[in-house]
This record gives C-alpha cells, structure tokens and sequence, in this order.
C-alpha cells in the first residue's frame, strides 16, 4: 500500500480524497493537515510515500513550502494538487521539488496514477497541465535561474558536495536536483549533458 498525506485547507477536497483512496486497494490516506505548520507537525510525526500538496494556504504558500519538504524530505514524493493551472506556478513547482502535478477537477483514476506514479520516483502531470505546458514551451527547453547555475557548476566539474556548498543547497537535493536536469534535458551522464548544453546553446 501506498502511504499518502494530504495538506489542503479544504475538508472537502481531504473528504473526496479519503474516500477515492478508501475505494482504492493500493493507496492508503495515512494523514492530514489544514495548515504550513500542521504540515511539517504532520511530517515531524511519520512520513508518507506521497504528499499532496495544495498552493493556497491559510499560512503560507504550497510554492514555498515544497522545496523545504524536499531539503529536510527529500525522500517525500510531492503531488502538487490544486486549482491552479497557471504556467508560471506549474513550472515554479516542478522546478523546485514537485514530481508532479494534477488539478483538483482530475477524474479519480487519474488522482490514483499521479499518486502511483511519483510514488515510483517518475513525474507525473495531469492531462490538462501537460497540454498547458507543451503549448506554452513548444519545442523551446525553458532553464529555471537555479538550473541555468546548476548546469554551469556541472559543467565547470564541480562535484555534488562543491555544488551543494556553492548554491547553498543540502547534498541530497542536489541529487534531487541534479537527477530532474538529467531528465529535463534527456541525457544519462555529464559527458551527454555537455554536449546537449551547447548544441542548445544553454551554456
């Protein structure tokens, strides 16, 4: 089973979530909480396979708070669940921790594929974000100020722990981080990564 927690300010979006995974034989609602801080009380407590995490809340912003999930728990698969389907916050997430991204009017199955789906480590966008961001994008690769440094630090032959110290970043989310650039740009080593670098003309 599948352990998921959920942090949305909305009881009726946590109730909808409950009884979808109730229903479901692979995925089990371990715990929840309404606010940033009962959030990181929640996880403090015990961790789940999968968050879901909304962008609005009463105390602060899900934008914010995913990227500090994944430096304290970068072992914590985050799916951003929300109503927001705006390309600049979409892409802010993605970029920053999310493994995926799925809005709150998705049908069922697919809430229990992203879950599925970023609890395997892969990243998952609901079918209405991933037009959003083909369209948007086209066939032009988009680089995020920190990964546009990433990149560079790597390509200069940095080490993990360098860049780590360099960006003022835990080691393992550069890891994290590291691995999502990889994917970005579809390459499987540094030697790849260079090269699609400059036929890109991204350095």
């Amino acid at each position: 089973m599948i352990k998921v927690a959920v942090v949305d300010d909305h009881q009726i979006i946590i109730d909808g979530l409950e009884k979808i995974f109730t229903e479901s034989d692979i995925v089990r609602l371990t715990d929840k909480a309404y606010t940033v801080a009962g959030c990181w009380k929640m996880l403090n407590a015990a961790l789940p396979d999968v968050l879901l995490l909304d962008v609005g809340l009463p105390d602060g912003s899900g934008m914010e708070l995913c990227p500090q999930i994944k430096e304290k728990y970068p072992q914590v698969n985050i799916l951003m669940l929300t109503s927001y389907a705006e390309y600049a916050v979409i892409s802010h997430v993605l970029n920053n921790g999310a493994s995926g991204y799925i809005l709150k009017n998705a049908m069922p199955e697919e809430i229990i594929e992203g879950v599925c789906t970023v609890a395997n480590g892969k990243r998952f966008l609901c079918e209405t974000v991933d037009l959003l961001l083909k369209k948007t994008a086209g066939n032009k690769l988009i680089l995020t100020r920190r990964e546009q440094e990433l990149l560079r630090l790597i390509t200069n032959g940095n080490s993990n722990l360098e860049i780590a110290d360099q960006m003022c970043l835990g080691y393992e989310t550069i890891k994290s981080y590291r691995k999502n650039l990889f994917q970005k740009l579809n390459v499987h080593n540094t030697l790849e990564l260079m090269k699609k670098a400059m036929e890109q003309r991204l350095i």
